[in-house]
């Protein structure tokens, strides 16, 4: 029982996890970067102790970054100003890019600078701060692993929105920007360039996650779509990632957003490559769009026109020279420099047939071809390296030159120069503020730095490898709409080509249409449908057409709303033909008046009653006369006058055949000398028959004017294109009256004329008369449904031409028989001849 006591009490260190790189300090910070960017998982069968994860991959621009922390410490410790008397210390571990070896790496950096130096376990490590993580996945797990201890983070590289929680996450820091502002850069960038129908494709990890939706949450209310979202798994699988380069080459999206890191992307390019897909326009996140592996040759043809937002490159005076001072002979047992050699010239220093690589004589000259680790003139992710560092050693200075009793810690006091807890080290950090190349470094209370991003293109170098161009910028501080400045001349897109690609799931509307969604599809893929007659988009992809104002109408293209053409029986080629035609019918008129009065005292003007053949001749005349006033713009007094002047002209013709009528038929149903029926009928009687028939209509018009008279009208509902200048007749029981009196007056004059139509003599009046009626009524018989039927100013020249027909038909049925016989057979125009009673 002793005996298992005792072994109880033994602590023995069963593994290790050495660091990379440790230099001892009065103050030690710790360094976590992603130096290989894929692992071997061990055999877990538990039968026996596991290996530990083998990393592959060296990543020659992490091991930039590390050398980066090296360098800013060995600066610190060499500048008088800052820490003076004080040293600080280092331990850089590796965490192949992996949650789990992030953890184990964040474990063994609380230990000593050794874990061999202290395998009880007994002491505390003096950490006071971590310089990482890469990965936002890697750096959650580091942070909760190191909250407990209460141990600041910087991290130069993870920008995943969830650590803005400070509940979750209140030791944490970082000196690159928050997604929630990369998210809403790359959100402004698909709507300036007008890519509706996009792909999303993000790594497996809080970072993807967080960015993903916050991308998703900044797309809502424009016209950007999402058309797939995929995920590339955090171990890596071939055939997962085939499946989403088959969706990606189906799908008409061409723009693809992908929010992963630089070691995730890197096997799934590659196979990507071998798929030999192009034409994507590739929108990189600040994860990987700066990273060195990809900008060889080969990658061009299917990565060239990337353009994405990379972090605030920076300047770093010595980074250049340092870099150059690791090399194989100066560091002989260390594997990294080992493994970085392998990685840039392709051999081994210690060759064996295992690797089958030429050896290296570690002699080799670093060059600037070797871009993925000497890239020194625009440093990025390096520089957030070099500022965290520099943030942690501004915050430790400020902190050591604590005066007492001006403390910020309980009763004002300072913390202890030899025994700095780390949760007085993050008092100092949250306040520090200080300046490096006229850049100014601080946090706010999230922990977040000044969101800031250059916009980076992908560009074909001198030599066919990709370059990263700066093309604009994205600036956080500035006022909403105004963060994001572009240089688009100068951006070279997929395909090498100069105009901005395009994807869309549908094509856009142009104007004069509108978007239809499709039923069960995103709002992104519709259809366009023309705009209706009267309505109109005036501009792309309108969501609905708009009515024209009233007295407006859509133009052919339904783009713009013109005025509505406005008709009217005007003078043109309908217009001139009546007008002409009615002043001909006037002039025959006063032609056959000249006739009638040059010939008076002929028999045939004699016997059928000259004065009421001037009558009705003057009375034709005006009815061919005013059938003008129906041509030309409807005005107020124009349209009280057509109707008026119509209806009493013709009522002054129809009752001065009508007198005549009565005079034919009184003078041949005398059956007796004795019968004086024409002292009845004489003309004095004539004009009070002809005077009182027309007062009639006089009257009804009058009536009319007063109560409720014609008017000009804009009928814009017979044709919505348009205006229909017409004259309203106001009353409409007055305007049947007024035909309706017309009507009656021609029925009682054809009635009289057909029973006078077989009396005796060789020039019987009545038969005329009998045969003008029957036309006038046949004509007006015929207007009224084909006035009914028409519209606006056809109305008008059917009523003109009504007017002019009927007018036409009284003057030849009249007076062409008795002009026949005037001017062609003067023989017959004697009084024996007209009775039937000429010698034989």
């Amino acid at each position: 029982m002793v005996s298992l006591l005792v072994q109880t009490k033994v602590c023995t260190l069963q593994n290790s996890f050495p660091p990379n790189f440790v230099a001892r300090g009065d103050f030690v910070i710790g360094g976590i970067f992603p130096l290989h960017y894929n692992q071997e998982m061990p055999d877990l069968n538990c039968t026996y102790r596991p290996l530990p994860v083998k990393c592959n991959g060296f990543d020659p621009r992490a091991f930039r970054w590390a050398q980066t922390m090296r360098l800013a410490v060995e600066e610190i410790n060499q500048n008088m100003d800052l820490l003076s008397n004080y040293t600080l210390g280092y331990k850089i571990f590796d965490s192949c890019a992996y949650p789990l070896t992030g953890q184990r790496a964040a474990l063994a950096v609380l230990n000593g600078l050794n874990e061999d130096e202290s395998p009880l376990c007994s002491t505390a490590s003096p950490l006071l701060a971590v310089i990482g993580e890469s990965g936002s996945a890697q750096s959650i797990v580091v942070s909760r692993v190191l909250q407990p201890f209460r141990i600041p983070m910087i991290s130069y590289f993870s920008s995943c929105a969830c650590f803005a929680d400070r509940e979750k996450y209140p030791t944490f820091f970082r000196v690159i920007p928050n997604d929630d502002y990369q998210v809403k850069a790359i959100a402004q960038l698909l709507v300036r360039f007008n890519w509706t129908w996009v792909g999303l494709v993000r790594g497996d990890h809080e970072y993807g996650r967080f960015a993903v939706r916050g991308l998703l949450r900044e797309l809502e209310g424009t016209n950007v779509c999402v058309a797939y979202q995929e995920m590339i798994p955090l171990l890596y699988n071939q055939q997962k990632a085939l499946e989403i380069m088959q969706v990606m080459k189906n799908s008409l999206a061409k723009v693809v957003v992908v929010f992963s890191a630089e070691g995730e992307m890197t096997p799934f390019l590659k196979d990507y490559m071998t798929q030999n897909i192009t034409g994507i326009q590739w929108v990189a996140s600040e994860a990987w769009v700066t990273a060195s592996v990809f900008t060889g040759t080969e990658y061009y043809p299917y990565l060239g026109g990337t353009i994405g937002f990379g972090i605030r490159k920076g300047y770093i005076s010595r980074l250049h020279d340092y870099l150059l001072t690791i090399n194989p002979q100066r560091y002989p047992n260390d594997i990294l420099v080992q493994e970085l050699w392998e990685a840039l010239y392709g051999c081994s220093h210690f060759p064996s047939s295992a690797t089958q690589l030429p050896s290296c004589t570690g002699k080799e000259p670093l060059l600037e071809q070797h871009s993925a680790y000497m890239n020194t003139s625009s440093p990025r992710v390096a520089y957030n390296v070099y500022k965290a560092v520099y943030a942690v050693a501004h915050s430790l200075h400020n902190l050591l030159h604590c005066q007492p009793g001006r403390g910020p810690f309980q009763n004002n006091s300072c913390a202890q120069r030899n025994n700095v807890l780390p949760w007085q080290l993050q008092h100092y950090l949250q306040e520090v503020s200080f300046n490096i190349n006229e850049e100014e470094i601080n946090f706010d209370l999230k922990g977040d730095s000044v969101p800031y991003y250059d916009i980076i293109n992908w560009q074909r170098g001198t030599r066919g490898n990709i370059e990263f161009v700066n093309v604009g910028l994205f600036d956080g501080t500035k006022p909403a709409g105004e963060e994001l400045v572009i240089q688009e001349d100068r951006i070279m897109w997929a395909g090498h080509q100069s105009e901005v690609s395009v994807s869309v799931c549908s094509a856009s509307c142009l104007p004069g249409s509108r978007k239809a969604v499709r039923r069960g599809e995103p709002v992104c893929c519709f259809d366009c449908v023309p705009c209706d007659s009267g309505k109109i988009s005036n501009q792309t992809n309108s969501i609905e057409c708009i009515f024209c104002p009233e007295d407006f109408w859509s133009n052919k293209e339904r783009t713009a709303c013109i005025p509505k053409k406005v008709e009217f029986l005007a003078y043109d080629s309908l217009g001139i033909a009546l007008t002409v035609i009615s002043v001909v019918g006037a002039c025959l008129t006063m032609a056959v008046f000249a006739v009638f009065f040059y010939h008076r005292s002929t028999a045939i003007v004699r016997v059928n009653n000259s004065e009421l053949s001037f009558f009705i001749l003057f009375a034709l005349t005006l009815c061919f006369l005013c059938s003008l006033v129906f041509i030309g713009e409807p005005t107020f007094w124009s349209c009280m006058l057509r109707h008026t002047a119509f209806s009493i002209t013709f009522s002054l013709c129809i009752s001065c055949i009508l007198g005549k009528t009565l005079v034919v038929l009184a003078a041949f149903t005398a059956t007796r000398p004795g019968d004086n029926i024409m002292k009845w009928l004489g003309p004095k009687q004539q004009r009070i028959v002809i005077f009182s028939s027309t007062l009639v209509q006089v009257v009804i018009c009058a009536a009319w004017l007063i109560d409720d008279p014609p008017y000009p009208y804009r009928n814009t509902e017979y044709e919505h294109s348009k205006i229909i200048l017409e004259c309203s007749v106001g009353s409409t029981f007055a305007f049947w009256c007024v035909l309706g009196y017309i009507g009656l007056q021609a029925c009682f004059c054809f009635v009289l004329a057909f029973l006078a139509r077989k009396l005796p003599g060789n020039f019987n009046e009545a038969k005329f008369i009998t045969f003008s009626m029957l036309i006038f009524c046949a004509v007006w018989l015929a207007f009224i449904p084909a006035y009914i039927s028409s519209p606006g100013n056809y109305a008008d020249a059917v009523e003109s031409f009504a007017i002019l027909a009927s007018s036409f038909g009284l003057l030849f049925c009249l007076f062409a028989p008795k002009c026949y016989i005037i001017l062609l057979k003067p023989e017959k125009n004697t009084k024996q001849h007209l009775m039937g009673k000429e010698k034989k």
